[in-house]
């Protein structure tokens, strides 16, 4: 086996290796080739060869969503980590562990003129949960007079570190700040960034290593019950007649079913679950918005909760939010093992456990149900919102809704659907999905930036065929994700294409003029044919119903690879629908 013949490389990728991050994502570079020699001759590890430093790292993001296990990026110096921000923020605001490993210069070449160097010390600030800026290997010899390294400036750098440490110092520093690290990627869950300086040169190999690193205990996470917290919950609990609660990003399973039953069977919990929750039972209530929009003041009283409690991630509806800071329960509690939003202004308690931890504590010391008609009385809401929705598919023109209907209802069964931001993630919400698909969206930040490249991670990462739905604007901006050689044949992509930013012509402002066109709306005439031609997908397009119809019924079969089917709206047709709905379900 060939491993890098700088020490400092061969202890990153061996802690690596120790700590069992198996995917890494590497975008070309010369800096970081010490990194690349050592991951990609050892078989433990799945590399990935991606260009574009932003969507490497949102593939990563991807694949880390998936395994729920640290996955690594490693770039070369310069701007190519900040090509990795985006991600890096997506995977804070989300808790997925994203492991960054950026190769940096020497010190003394910061800052002196000299090529693809950047500040990169702590350049991630407070989107990462911890910054390790390693030390560079001493060298028994300081370069050439002829090197471009500045050797008069390298030999004082060298006596220096020789002067306050020897090498055996350095090599335990960067030992300890590796482990650290990853261990915060892997407990905390979210991103770290180490950063590794490397000097010249860069390709040498050797056969074996030269670095022995000293053992390091690897943590498990573990969940500390308070059981004095508990019971004080508990006495609020039984008193309340009105208990809401309300399920954001959780990952499929993530609640088992015994417990939602047991919700369920309680008359006085009302449960709202987002599409990006996973949770479904027949009482509760998704599609938040086709519930709360018609709403009046006596409604919005008679649903106002006296407890809120909350699982998961972000959430997407606004018209939630929007009730829930007006209205406000006497209790707010969030139970997520690491943050707490005070999204509606009222938290007063954040229990840190996993959902699936707290109600299998909580729920069996539930002494009895409080009497109560806050759920049957919404259900027969719901029930009643579901007549109007389906009538309302019967009138309307071919638009963003009626693709949205029909999209679906032919995802593939046991399958998963990833979805892009924006408009294709809130007309995702307004339909009730099949409970054997899972879904997934990157809402931590909720851009439109990464969606495709995520997606495809994610396809990578698992065995279940993957479906990706996403908004023209969102597919344009990431199209580089389709440079990529991983694709599976069976994944699937599906733009739907009305010509610009739809989701802005149903906010408020003025329509239909130069300034909003260009500015807002951002119209086009793009279309995604030459793209598949260039990098290898089917190619299939629909601009009505019957041409719809007979895309999807080709558009799942298998191929020898993957397709994009694209789909043309009216622009000036989709705000009108969509904002009618809401009128009419009222």
């Amino acid at each position: 086996m060939k491993y890098s013949k700088i020490p400092l490389s061969q202890t990153v990728v061996t802690l690596c290796k120790t700590h069992n991050v198996k995917h890494i994502v590497i975008s070309p570079g010369s800096r970081n080739a010490p990194l690349t020699i050592g991951f990609t001759h050892d078989e433990f590890f799945k590399c990935y060869s991606i260009v574009d430093e932003r969507c490497a790292a949102f593939f990563a993001l991807g694949i880390a969503q998936q395994v729920q296990e640290p996955v690594a990026v490693v770039c070369t110096s310069g701007s190519a980590l900040l090509n990795y921000y985006p991600a890096i923020s997506e995977a804070y605001y989300s808790n997925i562990p994203l492991l960054v490993l950026s190769a940096d210069r020497p010190k003394h070449l910061i800052d002196i003129g000299d090529g693809q160097t950047i500040k990169q010390k702590n350049v991630y600030g407070e989107h990462v949960l911890y910054s390790a800026n390693l030390k560079l290997d001493l060298k028994d010899k300081d370069p050439k007079a002829a090197d471009d390294e500045l050797p008069i400036m390298r030999s004082i750098e060298n006596k220096l570190e020789r002067f306050l440490g020897l090498q055996k110092d350095i090599q335990s520093y960067n030992e300890s700040e590796v482990h650290d690290a990853i261990t915060v990627a892997r407990l905390k869950s979210g991103p770290v960034h180490i950063n590794i300086p490397f000097d010249e040169p860069l390709y040498e190999t050797v056969d074996e290593l030269g670095i022995n690193p000293k053992p390091f205990s690897i943590a498990d996470r573990t969940e500390k019950i308070d059981e004095f917290e508990i019971k004080s919950l508990l006495d609020v609990w039984h008193s309340a007649k009105r208990k809401m609660i309300l399920i954001g990003v959780l990952h499929p399973s993530a609640i088992e079913e015994q417990w939602l039953q047991e919700l369920a069977d309680d008359d006085s919990v009302f449960v709202f679950t987002e599409t990006t929750s996973n949770v479904h039972h027949p009482d509760f209530f998704p599609g938040i918005d086709k519930m709360i929009a018609p709403l009046d003041q006596e409604d919005f009283e008679a649903l106002q909760p006296d407890i809120l409690l909350t699982f998961g991630g972000m959430v997407v509806s606004k018209k939630i939010k929007a009730f829930l800071r007006q209205y406000k329960p006497e209790s707010h509690w969030h139970v997520d093992l690491f943050k707490a939003n005070d999204t509606f202004f009222c938290l007063d308690k954040h229990i840190k456990l996993t959902p699936n931890t707290f109600l299998k504590t909580f729920l069996p010391q539930v002494t009895h149900h409080t009497k109560s008609d806050y759920k049957s009385s919404w259900l027969k809401v719901r029930q009643k919102r579901r007549k109007l929705h389906d009538d309302y598919l019967k009138t309307i023109p071919f638009s963003d809704f009626t693709v949205f209907n029909a999209l679906l209802k032919s995802i593939p069964k046991q399958s998963q659907l990833q979805v892009g931001n924006s408009s294709a993630i809130r007309y995702t919400q307004l339909f009730q999905l099949r409970k054997d698909i899972a879904i997934f969206c990157n809402r931590g930040t909720s851009g439109i930036d990464g969606s495709t490249s995520t997606a495809i991670g994610a396809a990578v990462a698992q065995k279940q065929r993957t479906t990706f739905i996403t908004g023209d604007l969102s597919f344009f901006y990431d199209s580089n994700a389709l440079w990529n050689n991983y694709i599976p044949d069976n994944f699937r992509i599906i733009v739907v294409n009305n010509y610009g930013g739809g989701i802005f012509r149903i906010l408020p402002g003025h329509k239909n003029t130069d300034n909003f066109d260009t500015y807002f709306e951002t119209k086009h005439h793009l279309t995604a044919k030459q793209l598949c031609e260039m990098y290898g997908l089917d190619y299939f397009k629909a601009t009505d119903e019957k041409s719809l119809t007979d895309a999807l019924d080709k558009f799942y079969n298998t191929s020898k690879r993957p397709k994009l089917l694209e789909i043309f709206t009216p622009s000036t047709v989709n705000d009108e629908v969509l904002l009618d709905y809401f009128k009419f379900i009222k």
